[in-house]
């Protein structure tokens, strides 16, 4: 991997820059959509091509329940399984953890799982988790780690630090393909002092990119932002910095304010499926009755493939029936709006002006 700053905001931290991954080449701020299961959920890969999508997130964790990672290396990998040519970031599965609550045990040594799929229960370590990742071909990897609730007592998030740390050396350890790159992911809640020794401590062990994790776990805006700004402090200014799960404009402008190069969310995907378009006036939520006879495309200003096609009326008829096209075309709506939006922030910062940028595109919102 090789990752070089293009140009820095004079005003902010904001950066654009280029991320290389064999053949790839990817440039910062990036979006990624959830590919969880090997799929960004209702869209195919020629969708996502043109939507100028280059690097997607899959979970290790999922992808071992099921199909399991022996089934995807025999098939040739994660690439040539879901027919995808673009870059893969796989989450290790330390999210897991936090979300599943109940059907995990968690000790120094890993993680018990119980799979909600079927009852049966998994121990997996870092080693493990490594080693799964290594085996489906992911192009970056994510040490695991130990991801807490929000609000937790500091003593509970510092034994998180603690291990997270230990998890990460042995990932590292465990690392064997130098062909693919291994991200270290700093915890510590909302605690200054937990955030900058797990920062320091992972940078001391000098991992090829760097992962915020533990924030938009219910701690709020104000407060993730707080993080943010120490944080990245203590990370390296020539590798990769990645913001784990947030994915909210507002939220992407705020972090790429403090620095942040890539991020990956469900926001667009799920809010499509559920009938909520991102526009640049605001969320549309088509299923209201104002749209009944609409005429207008989803979004005006808006060159994707739903809205040069389809009116506002055909989607919110899509959705009241039932039909599966409606979730696609509004899903892939919003990935080209995303995309769009991260293309006009690297322009913005090449330029000198996303403080400017930012505060017109927020006067543009309605909502």
């Amino acid at each position: 991997m090789i990752f070089r700053t293009v140009a820095v905001d004079k005003q902010t931290k904001a950066r654009c820059g280029e991320l290389k991954l064999a053949q790839q080449g990817i440039l910062t701020p990036v979006f990624m959509p959830v590919g969880t299961q090997g799929t960004v959920k209702t869209l195919t890969p020629v969708h996502l091509k043109a939507t100028d999508t280059r690097i997607i997130l899959s979970n290790a964790y999922h992808l071992c329940l099921r199909p399991g990672e022996k089934v995807i290396k025999q098939l040739g990998g994660l690439h040539k399984f879901m027919g995808w040519d673009g870059a893969i970031i796989t989450d290790s599965g330390g999210y897991q953890v936090f979300s599943l609550t109940g059907l995990t045990k968690v000790s120094d040594n890993g993680v018990e799982f119980q799979s909600p799929v079927d009852g049966t229960r998994f121990f997996f370590t870092p080693e493990r988790m490594t080693q799964i990742q290594n085996d489906i071909g992911a192009d970056i990897l994510m040490a695991f780690d130990e991801c807490v609730p929000y609000p937790c007592e500091q003593d509970m998030a510092g034994v998180a630090v603690k291990r997270t740390l230990k998890w990460a050396e042995r990932c590292l350890h465990a690392h064997k393909n130098t062909q693919q790159t291994l991200f270290g992911i700093v915890q510590g809640s909302v605690f200054r002092e937990l955030r900058i020794e797990c920062a320091r401590s992972l940078v001391d062990m000098n991992f090829e990119g760097y992962a915020i994790g533990g924030l938009s776990v219910g701690e709020g805006s104000l407060l993730m932002n707080e993080v943010l700004d120490y944080t990245v402090d203590y990370l390296p200014d020539d590798k990769p910095r990645y913001l784990m799960g947030v994915g909210f404009p507002v939220d992407i402008l705020n972090a790429v304010e403090r620095g942040i190069d890539m991020f990956d969310c469900v926001v667009p995907t799920r809010n499509g499926r559920n009938g909520c378009a991102f526009t640049s006036t605001g969320r549309v939520k088509i299923l209201n009755s104002q749209y009944k006879e609409d005429a207008g495309p989803l979004d005006k200003a808006c060159s994707c493939y739903t809205c040069q096609n389809f009116s506002r009326a055909y989607l919110r008829h899509l959705f009241l029936a039932r039909e599966i096209l409606g979730l696609t075309l509004l899903s892939l709506h919003n990935i080209f709006y995303f995309q769009n939006l991260m293309q006009l922030i690297r322009e913005s910062i090449a330029k000198g002006e996303f403080k400017d940028f930012k505060s017109d595109f927020l006067l543009k919102q309605s909502e």
